[in-house]
């Protein structure tokens, strides 16, 4: 007897932002006090950036994460016990350990002692766990997956150094990904080159008590910028190949909500028209992992994404880590 294959499917989204949202020019005049010029139009004309959303002093990934993850659940129709595995990917986690995953797991209720871990590839890390989902469903090991994304990257900018203290933000986003036997991933692609490591980065790691290295963000935004347009293209087509589709198959781009320029140099180059590219990078920045799902829940609830419909997401991120997951809503 042939077996049914399985497939998993996103069956609810859901994202979460602080409270506290700072404009490009409320930031300019917090940096003009410690010597820092910036403005409203230098962010803008470089980023597409006009504000970001900072997590309360006392908010934690793993908060957001929670929230986020409430809002997929109900859009899902399923219980926080119905879960059988929470993924969350952050590069800015609560602790060294446990990982977040587990807190967030504690926060929303759950005792069922459903598999929970987290997924480290920085700005790629949502698409590297949702294709880690992707596969867990597929062997049949999973059935209800939880995979978040969530930062708070305010906690590791240096807000002395206006290259990269402009760009970020905290937040998190969230989907419930839940088996089926109609195709919803229909491809994954993922990808690292440890060999530029160095371009994108937080040098730095608890020894003895102390943080030892430099525990700020630093970025070669050029290096970084060249980087990401070749390997966005690539990666996306490799999808596509993998799906046995073509690029007008493609009916939203959901690429890493970093900067406007890679994302509509991203979208000529796979050529597609910019209504769509799902943007929202001006509202809340870059929120690394938390971007994509961001997005996605954004454009899912406002009813430009609709059922039937294919989406790409695609990023790149510090490692040097880039991949693209395709998928029908």
């Amino acid at each position: 007897m042939t077996q049914s294959a399985i497939y998993s499917r996103v069956i609810g989204t859901g994202s979460y932002l602080p409270a506290r949202r700072v404009t490009n020019q409320q930031l300019a005049d917090e940096l003009a006090t410690r010597g820092i010029e910036t403005s409203d139009e230098w962010i803008v004309a470089r980023t597409g950036i006009k504000a970001r959303h900072f997590a309360a002093p006392d908010q934690s990934s793993s908060d957001m994460a929670t929230e986020a993850a409430k809002r997929a659940l109900e859009m899902a129709g399923i219980d926080a016990s119905d879960l059988d595995l929470i993924i969350v990917a952050t590069s800015t986690p609560d602790f060294v350990f446990p990982s977040t995953a587990c807190l967030v797991q504690n926060k929303l209720g759950i005792t069922n002692g459903c598999a929970a871990f987290d997924v480290q590839a920085v700005c790629s890390g949502f698409a590297y766990a949702m294709a880690t989902a992707d596969n867990f469903i597929r062997a049949g090991a999973h059935r209800n997956v939880l995979v978040i994304g969530a930062e708070t990257f305010s906690r590791i900018l240096d807000f002395n150094d206006r290259t990269t203290c402009v760009l970020f933000g905290d937040g998190a986003g969230a989907v419930v990904l839940q088996a089926s036997g109609e195709p919803g991933i229909l491809s994954s692609a993922l990808h690292a080159d440890g060999s530029h490591s160095n371009i994108l980065c937080v040098p730095g790691n608890v020894n003895g008590g102390a943080v030892q290295g430099e525990a700020f963000l630093y970025m070669d935004g050029q290096a970084v910028f060249k980087l990401a347009v070749k390997v966005l293209e690539k990666v996306a087509h490799e999808a596509l190949e993998k799906a046995g589709l073509e690029q007008s198959a493609i009916d939203w781009l959901i690429p890493h909500q970093a900067n406007l320029r890679i994302m509509t140099s991203t979208a000529r180059k796979l050529g597609l028209p910019e209504e769509k590219m799902v943007v929202t990078v001006d509202q809340h920045g870059n929120t690394s992992a938390a971007s994509i799902p961001l997005a996605l829940d954004v454009a899912v609830r406002d009813g430009r994404i609709k059922p039937g419909q294919n989406v790409m997401i695609e990023g790149v991120g510090g490692g040097f880590t880039w991949g693209a997951v395709l998928f029908r809503m």
